[in-house]
């Protein structure tokens, strides 16, 4: 591969390497950035590792580039600045040793080899001079290019030591099998089960962090399923561990739902980049192992899943420090993600297609998809079959959808209307006649409209104020 000629295309690079030489220092960059110009992969971060002080050498950069944002942490050796779109990140070589509680290194200064090889995965050991004697020459200490075109995630040491010292690596490891579609090294599976409870020792945000990129990857169950088979999804996701497994009884069975989980969250990824959906669609059955019953002559039943199911959305979002804005969201899609496949099972009132459209409101696109998403079997005519009659209901909620306008739905006559012409206070009975106004446009009793909801008002107030 040429790395010379790939380099031409980042204008500050030529500038990074004059300097080295000026100081007659070495410069490498190195990790991820290496290897995805091999993949052909855009990215934006670059790491620059330096032979020598590294803080020293980002801040004589930044001059020459005119930058005058730098950021300097003497602490780590590190050093951080923008040009253009880029995040340049700066490191002196250094080796690292770790404390059994903690995964913050104890960092002293070190040489070229024991730099890369502290690094977590072959793949990232990779380094490119930018010196001129010997620029655009990759230096690959731990065959990660053979690896890279194997499409394989390897340590570049033991890897009970490299997840020993930083346990995060567990769940990188992982990332990068679920975003670069790699398949991992058998010795990391046995590494990341035996020490999966050292996890406990990381933030929870590290982690959360962690899982959303794997969520938010092309094929996200490629990750699940690596998390789980290791046993690590018992440590940092228990409930989504608890879905696995297919209970049998006399010829009933049910399929396995995290099985089910996995091909929904693809199928969700599939057709949107929407992190929340893909979330939702993680944890829309989550409820099924405490509901699950056998009822003879029916088989497995789940009833009231999707209900119990929303109600642990709010104590999944504190355990996983998930942003609370996005709860009610999940909350809504997780409760509501039966609501369609219902309909598409009986003969659908235009009645019921309203109260789907007015509980999903601004969401009924997302709901839609999700519950697409959740039609699986391996009887692909079965599927077929009830994909055809739920489009027939979707496309009937569409055209329900735009005739009555009922996305941010309320009653047309407002509450302070209502009080006024039933000469009432605050209080609990004028919710109530909004309520019955609302119930009359959804039953299709009359339009969702000003003047028939002022008529509808003035026909029922005598008789719901009478009822005091």
């Amino acid at each position: 591969m040429d790395f010379k000629k790939k380099l031409e295309n980042y204008f500050f690079i030529k500038t990074a390497s004059q300097l080295a030489d000026e100081l007659n220092i070495e410069v490498y960059i190195v990790g991820g950035f290496v290897r995805d110009l091999i993949l052909n992969r855009y990215r934006n971060e670059i790491d620059f590792l330096v032979i020598g002080n590294g803080t020293d050498y980002a801040s004589k950069l930044s001059e020459k580039l005119g930058i005058e944002k730098i950021s300097i942490f003497k602490n780590f050796g590190t050093a951080h600045f923008r040009v253009h779109d880029f995040d340049l990140e700066f490191v002196g070589a250094r080796k690292e040793s770790y404390n059994k509680n903690s995964r913050k290194p104890f960092i002293t200064e070190g040489n070229f080899k024991e730099d890369i090889s502290r690094r977590d995965f072959t793949i990232n050991t990779l380094a490119v001079s930018i010196n001129k004697k010997n620029y655009g020459e990759l230096i690959d200490e731990f065959n990660g290019l053979q690896d890279i075109l194997n499409r394989i995630i390897k340590t570049p040491i033991d890897p009970e030591v490299t997840f020993d010292d930083d346990p995060l690596r567990i769940m990188r490891a992982y990332r990068f099998a679920a975003q670069l579609e790699f398949q991992i090294d058998p010795s990391i599976n046995l590494a990341a089960n035996k020490l999966r409870e050292r996890l406990r020792i990381v933030s929870q945000e590290r982690i959360t962090d962690e899982f959303l990129k794997i969520l938010s990857s092309p094929t996200p169950s490629i990750g699940l399923k690596l998390l789980f088979n290791s046993g690590v999804m018992e440590i940092i996701f228990p409930e989504v561990a608890m879905l696995s497994g297919v209970d049998q009884r006399q010829d009933f069975h049910h399929k396995d739902v995290f099985l089910h989980t996995c091909i929904v969250v693809d199928n969700v990824s599939n057709v949107s980049n929407n992190l929340w959906l893909r979330f939702a669609a993680l944890v829309h059955d989550i409820a099924k192992p405490q509901t699950k019953k056998f009822v003879e002559n029916i088989g497995w039943t789940f009833h009231g899943h999707e209900e119990i199911g929303a109600r642990m959305i709010k104590s999944i979002f504190k355990k996983l420090k998930l942003p609370f804005n996005k709860l009610e969201y999940v909350e809504k899609l997780v409760r509501l993600h039966l609501r369609p496949i219902a309909l598409a099972k009986e003969e659908v009132t235009d009645s019921a297609i309203r109260r789907l459209i007015v509980s999903a409101g601004e969401d009924l696109e997302d709901l839609i998809t999700l519950c697409r998403a959740d039609i699986t079997s391996k009887n692909v005519e079965k599927v077929s079959k009830y994909l055809e009659n739920y489009e027939k209901v979707m496309k009937k909620v569409w055209e329900v959808e735009e005739k009555d306008k009922l996305r941010s739905f309320q009653s047309p006559v407002k509450g302070d209307e209502i009080m006024q012409i039933c000469n009432l206070k605050p209080s609990k009975k004028v919710g109530e006649i909004k309520s019955a106004i609302e119930d009359a446009i959804l039953d299709g009793k009359i339009g969702n409209n000003y003047e028939e909801a002022y008529q509808y008002l003035m026909k029922i107030k005598d008789e719901m104020l009478e009822n005091n």
